[in-house]
């Protein structure tokens, strides 16, 4: 089995703000946060949508990316995993 298999997600809330996470299924990941089992962040400010995600990679490089992203101003996040606009 590969460690390979975390993804680095970045998800626009109701309120325009972005939130980042690590998951390896991100579709799921997702699901729970506009279900209100998500992180205690996107609970008042669903819906949240999937904006990019980057992966598969180790869950170590996947935590450093997840920081990285989350220093970012917001105008930069979304190309920082991919993300055209």
């Amino acid at each position: 089995m590969s460690d390979a298999e975390w993804y680095v997600y970045l998800a626009v809330c109701a309120d325009a703000t972005y939130y980042c996470g690590v998951a390896k299924d991100v579709e799921r990941r997702i699901a729970e946060h506009n279900a209100g089992k998500g992180a205690k962040y996107t609970r008042g400010r669903t819906p949240v949508a999937l904006v990019a995600s980057a992966g598969p990679m180790a869950w170590g490089d996947a935590l450093r990316k997840e920081r990285a992203v989350k220093r970012l101003p917001k105008e930069e996040k979304p190309a920082a995993l991919g993300a055209s606009n």
